[in-house]
């Protein structure tokens, strides 16, 4: 059905005033400042928008859709992830991730999860490979899932300077971003090498050495968790200068870790660019905390929840939101090469988000279907509420 949405102030995610906005078979159709009715023998819903923002849906670039954790053993495996946590984020569309444990997890089960989030109307993908080296794939090859498998669009979350890593030499680093940069060709995909930063020492040093003595294109590599510690944090902006886009984690609030909307003021106080900035959630990730022999000794969970809650956070500090707003929406459309996402334009998939002027939820919409009317999920996956 047709869907006319009138006088939302529109964040594109440049300002773009009070606009109407109308959506046909899952796309945007058209967008105007005053657009006309549309006959009523035609079926159609028309949404008064009137005192709220209209942005484009939240790209979370960092979710593990089949559940994290395991590091403690089988009974601290977190259960997969519901699609409504996902919805009522404020998320339109997202990009699996293995972990730790791409032992019992496996990416074959990685991709019937974004399959299945796929046809309960979101917008999903999904890496190969997961913490270690060699990678687990789904066929043998990473180049072959990235050309083959339709939801796969890069390796990640490949773990560096942690503890729990493979401990990779720069050469097989260099391998694997090869297969992934040249199958992002092949496939003409995102091409992404998502790397899982710990709290190691060596930093970024492994990926430094890579922008040195290779010839692959800086913007193949997208380090997350920069913010883990505030040290990393600084010492991203000179993967920054040489082309790197980095991602920040909207990690829960544990009084210690820098919070992902005091890390984006930060950056922009600074004058970094804002372009090479985005952000995730890291949802149903096990989040540990761990004693000096690498012990567990405490764990949360990620939820997709601290994306909206950081952007909240940022219109409550004062930051122009035409200015943040791309770290959630756009950069990260940029980075995974959504082409139809990210945006709001004729022609663009219709994922919007509906928000109160203090950046609560209040409807969305994926491809045009509304998931959740007035903050409250109205889609939910088939075994939710046995959950």
């Amino acid at each position: 059905m047709l869907t006319l949405l009138k006088k939302a102030t529109v964040f594109a995610p440049e300002p773009m005033g009070i606009q109407d906005v109308l959506v046909a078979d899952g796309r945007i159709a058209a967008m105007g400042e005053d657009l006309p009715s549309l006959p009523s023998a035609i079926p159609h819903l028309v949404e008064d928008c009137t005192g709220h923002l209209l942005i484009p849906g939240l790209i979370d670039s960092h979710v593990h859709m089949g559940g994290g954790g395991g590091e403690a053993g089988p009974e601290t495996r977190v259960p997969p992830i519901a699609l409504s946590h996902i919805t009522e984020a404020g998320v339109t569309s997202c990009v699996g991730v293995l972990g730790t444990d791409g032992t019992t997890r496996t990416v074959r089960d990685l991709v019937a999860c974004t399959m299945g989030l796929r046809a309960l109307g979101l917008s999903a993908w999904c890496y190969t490979g997961s913490y270690r080296v060699p990678p687990p794939t789904l066929t043998g090859s990473v180049r072959d899932d990235i050309v083959f498998v339709d939801p796969i669009i890069g390796l990640g979350e490949l773990a560096l300077s942690d503890h729990r890593s493979s401990q990779p030499t720069l050469d097989e680093i260099l391998r694997v971003a090869s297969d992934v940069y040249v199958a992002g060709m092949i496939s003409a995909k995102g091409g992404v090498l998502h790397c899982h930063m710990g709290s190691g020492k060596r930093g970024f040093e492994l990926l430094y050495q890579a922008l040195e003595v290779a010839e692959i294109p800086a913007r193949l590599y997208h380090p997350t968790h920069i913010n883990r510690e505030r040290w990393l944090f600084e010492a991203a902006g000179e993967l920054v200068e040489r082309g790197v886009t980095v991602d920040l984690t909207a990690f829960p609030d544990d009084g210690e870790t820098l919070m992902a909307a005091e890390a984006i003021a930060r950056w922009r106080a600074a004058g970094r660019p804002m372009e090479r900035l985005t952000c995730s959630s890291d949802g149903a990730g096990c989040l540990p905390t761990f004693d000096d022999e690498g012990r567990l000794i405490e764990m949360d969970i990620g939820r997709p929840i601290t994306l909206l809650q950081a952007l909240q956070q940022l219109i409550e500090l004062g930051e122009p939101l035409d200015q943040v707003l791309p770290v959630f929406t756009s950069n990260v459309a940029r980075v995974l090469s959504l082409s139809s996402k990210g945006r709001l334009k004729v022609g663009l998939d219709a994922d919007f988000a509906l928000l109160e002027m203090d950046g609560s939820l209040r409807h969305l919409w994926c491809r045009g279907a509304k998931m959740v009317e007035d903050g409250q999920p109205i889609k939910y996956g088939l075994f939710e509420a046995s959950t």
